[in-house]
Formats: structure tokens, C-alpha cells, sequence
């Protein structure tokens, strides 16, 4: 009986691309790599990259790696190089209102599929990053630690997370005073702060707790509740 996936060797102290050779080698391939960035802020749009590598092993690629463990420098030295010698990748943007409408889940596994779907190179198997992505066309495995574990989850780990990045730093810049290009829109101290000084952005997602416990009550609101519980109050 044959199993699925096919259980070929996995070392994963050997390389990162272990989980790539050994699914080529099964007649697989290509092999997707997906990943998101922001899907634990509270501020900014969610970001989804998926991307095939090259078969072979490239020197420029050798420090990929966990986009969380990596300076911003090497990240975007990366960057380049995974957009110059992937066999093809791409980039999907969910805005906050889309988050907020449809939920951080929902648009995770939406913003998955969306950018597999469009890699110009059909892939024969995707690697997701922790777990399950329902709806693809192809077979999938999700990969514990995905993105330090697997060359290609990595590379999709680093489009996001630079790109994302781009995105918050140019929003401070729309809308300073939130320190944006700091923080990245996750819910630390200093964004906390923001909050608290200026209230939400058009840019915050509504439908997290710490975002919406800080919206302020539109103008006006209060006293017309006041008037309306107390009839006496009017004036005629």
C-alpha cells in the first residue's frame, strides 16, 4: 500500500531544501512554498507570498532562513534575490477592511490559495507553513516551522515580510504619529500608546479587542443618548 505523502528521508538538520528534493525526486514537483506576515497585528494589511525555487541550490540563497531571525538588511538582500532566481513567485495584499469583513483566518487561508493560484509556474505540491490550507488544487503538506525548515517557505516568508514591511513604513508616512514603520502595526507598547493619544486609523482592524476598546465615541453621540434617556432635558 502506497502511502501519501511519499515518506522519502527527511533530515531536516541536512538542508532546507530536504523537503524540496525529496518531493522532485517522487516526481512531485514544482514545490510551492506559502507564508503570510501580519497576521498577528492588529494594524496593516496581511501579506501572503507563495514561491518555487530552482531545483538546484543557489549561493545567493544560502542565508535564507525564518524571516523573524533575519536584520532587515539581509532581508532585503534576499528579497532580490528570491525575486531574481525563483522560478516564480507572488504576492497577495488583504487589506484591513477585508480582515476585519471576512476575519484573520478566513483571509489567511483566502490570501493562500489566492497566491498560489497565481504563480506562473503551476506547482506539482505546496508547503504551507504550520497547518492545513483547504481549497487548493494540488496536494499540500503543512510543515512545523515552515519557515526554518523548508528553502521555500522560507522565500515566500521573506516576500511577505518585506513587502508588509514596505507597506508599514509608508503608512507612517500617510499617517504619522502611530509609528508605523517602528512597530509594523503589532500590538506593542508604543503602538499602544498611539492608540491611546490618537484612537484608531483607517488602517487599524475594527474587529480586534484592543483596537476597538480604544475607539472614541463619535461626536455628539453621548449627549444625544443623554437627551433621549431624559426627555426632561430638552429644550423647547
Amino acid at each position: 500500500m502506497s502511502r501519501w505523502p511519499p515518506r522519502s528521508p527527511i533530515r531536516r538538520a541536512a538542508s532546507l531544501r530536504t523537503y524540496e528534493f525529496a518531493l522532485h525526486n517522487s516526481g512531485l514537483g514544482p514545490v510551492a512554498g506559502v507564508d503570510e506576515a501580519g497576521r498577528g497585528a492588529c494594524a496593516g494589511p496581511l501579506v501572503v507570498a507563495a514561491c518555487v525555487l530552482k531545483p538546484t541550490q543557489l549561493v545567493s540563497l544560502a542565508d535564507l532562513d525564518d524571516s523573524k531571525k533575519l536584520s532587515p538588511a539581509v532581508r532585503e538582500k534576499l528579497y532580490r534575490s528570491v525575486v531574481k532566481h525563483a522560478l516564480s513567485c507572488s504576492v497577495v495584499v488583504i487589506d484591513a477592511a477585508e480582515v476585519d469583513r471576512i476575519g484573520i483566518h478566513v483571509a489567511n487561508i483566502e490570501g493562500m490559495r489566492r497566491a498560489v493560484a497565481t504563480l506562473t509556474v503551476p506547482p506539482g505540491y505546496v508547503l504551507s507553513d504550520g497547518f492545513v490550507v483547504p481549497g487548493l488544487t494540488v496536494p499540500s503538506l503543512p510543515v512545523i516551522g515552515g519557515d526554518g525548515a523548508a528553502a521555500c517557505i522560507a522565500a515566500a516568508s521573506i516576500l511577505a515580510k518585506v513587502t508588509r514591511d514596505r507597506i508599514m513604513v509608508e503608512m507612517e508616512r500617510e499617517l504619522p504619529g502611530y509609528s508605523f514603520d517602528i512597530h509594523k502595526g503589532y500590538s506593542t507598547e508604543l503602538h499602544m500608546s498611539a492608540l491611546d493619544r490618537l484612537g484608531p486609523s483607517p488602517q487599524h482592524r475594527m474587529s480586534y479587542r484592543n483596537v476597538r476598546e480604544r475607539a472614541r465615541p463619535v461626536a455628539g453621540t453621548v449627549a444625544h443618548d443623554a437627551s433621549a434617556a431624559n426627555p426632561a432635558s430638552r429644550h423647547h
